[in-house]
């Protein structure tokens, strides 16, 4: 890691989880240790007056993670860089609803990305599309760290000549603190009069910065928020915040840390009733003071992946991924709180099936640059076989259909998608065994086209 000039305090960071994970630590939360979390603030509940938002926000940074290269659907390089609404990207429709938040409230609001090494040269070549957004004096973004894949069987780096690159990994979205601090961005953020942080996925287009949300983090005071939503059954598998029986403290476990035995306890939606949507609130001077205490070494719960060294070859060599997540911060610091948003905050697209739903006429723009559901989002399930990849899927699907008024789409076989394609109902298209055609003007209904 020395050799290949990574900071010091990702050294150090790394050399903390090494010594749990080889110690056996796997980072498990059992069901036995938490309790569910209740009497959560709602969004909709909130009484902020409108002077103290407009000041909250203008003493905050947005800052997104962009360090995904959306391999689970084929790419190479950022994801943030997808088509999402007509010819416009998720980088696009992100910096025009910081330009939209700015023009309304008069906040500086500077939009920080967090980079990894191979999304940072595209990311930046793709902003220079949006000369308006530079504050001075502050970057546009920052480095995530990068640190070795280790071997399963003996914990020692991999080598991998084919590849040299897949020998490394990044720490997982936990390494926000630690790349805020040893790039000195958290520093500068600070010099430049910035209190406060709104930190979201890049995929995530409804976590658009709020001056009502950033007045009443302000007011409470706390050094961290994390939004959350209800779990809908779709929600069964993924992070949830807990609290912990030993000490009363909000922690986040996410499915790499739920035992095998507790599977059907932690998917129970109505015991755990709350999900992290990844989108959280920084009160920036309180996480330089606890970076400062632990020399920049946050005491974040460790996250074993295992994988192997080629994730698009599984007879390649098995690996073991030491990462963390930015959510599991909750349990660092006292006062931390949750706020319950509604779905419109929450708009990931992890798939082509997500995708297929942001780019149809479900969602309208608003002139904020807001993407406001019309009607609820149909379940979306691609055949994995034609549309998995996204340039699988953009041959198929050069069109978006309209889901309008759709409850479901299930396409099995090869299908490709013309023009004015309507939805109706639950749309089924079965496999005819060769590729076929949805023509252009027609509708999908239970039956299939009509």
């Amino acid at each position: 890691m020395q050799e290949a000039g990574v900071a010091q305090t990702a050294i150090d960071v790394f050399a903390r989880f090494y010594d749990l994970l080889e110690s056996g630590e796997t980072g498990a939360i059992p069901e036995s240790d938490v309790e569910p979390l209740r009497d959560v603030p709602r969004l909709v509940d909130l009484d902020v007056d409108p002077e103290a938002a407009r000041d909250a926000l203008a003493a905050t940074a947005v800052i997104k993670l962009n360090g995904g290269l959306g391999t689970s659907m084929g790419m190479d390089r950022a994801k943030s860089l997808l088509r999402v609404r007509g010819e416009q990207t998720f980088l696009d429709v992100i910096a025009q609803q910081v330009l939209a938040a700015r023009a309304a409230t008069g906040a500086r609001l500077p939009l920080v990305l967090m980079n990894s090494f191979r999304t940072r040269d595209d990311t930046l070549a793709a902003l220079a599309a949006h000369p308006d957004l530079a504050v001075d004096g502050l970057p546009l973004d920052f480095l995530q760290n990068r640190e070795p894949k280790l071997r399963a069987d003996d914990l020692t780096p991999v080598d991998w000549p084919a590849d040299p690159d897949l020998e490394w990994c990044p720490p997982g979205h936990g390494d926000l603190y630690t790349a805020l601090h040893a790039s000195g961005t958290l520093g500068r953020l600070l010099d430049a009069g910035f209190r406060y942080a709104t930190v979201s996925n890049s995929d995530n287009l409804g976590a658009a910065p709020q001056a009502r949300i950033a007045g009443w983090f302000a007011a409470t005071g706390a050094p961290f928020a994390a939004e959350v939503a209800r779990r809908t059954p779709a929600d069964r598998k993924g992070g949830h915040l807990v609290v912990r029986r030993a000490d009363g403290r909000i922690v986040l476990r996410e499915t790499a840390q739920t035992l095998p035995e507790d599977a059907d306890a932690a998917a129970d939606i109505s015991t755990h009733p709350f999900f992290n949507t990844n989108n959280l609130w920084l009160d920036l001077r309180a996480l330089a003071a606890e970076l400062e205490r632990t020399a920049g070494v946050l005491d974040l719960p460790l996250i074993r992946n295992d994988k192997t060294v080629d994730p698009t070859d599984a007879s390649s060599t098995p690996v073991v991924q030491i990462e963390s997540a930015m959510g599991a911060a909750i349990e660092v610091f006292d006062g931390a709180t949750v706020l319950e948003v509604d779905r419109s905050r929450f708009l990931p697209v992890k798939t082509t099936n997500d995708l297929l739903v942001l780019r149809s006429d479900v969602y309208r723009s608003t002139e904020d640059h807001l993407l406001v559901a019309q009607v609820d989002a149909p379940l979306v399930d691609l055949d994995p076989g034609y549309y998995k990849t996204i340039g699988a899927f953009d041959r198929r699907v050069p069109v978006a259909p309209s889901l309008a008024a759709a409850t479901a789409l299930r396409v099995r076989g090869d299908w490709t998608f013309e023009e004015d394609v309507v939805v109706v109902g639950e749309g089924v298209l079965s496999d005819q065994g060769a590729p076929s055609r949805v023509p252009a003007g027609s509708s999908v209904g239970p039956h299939g086209i009509s």
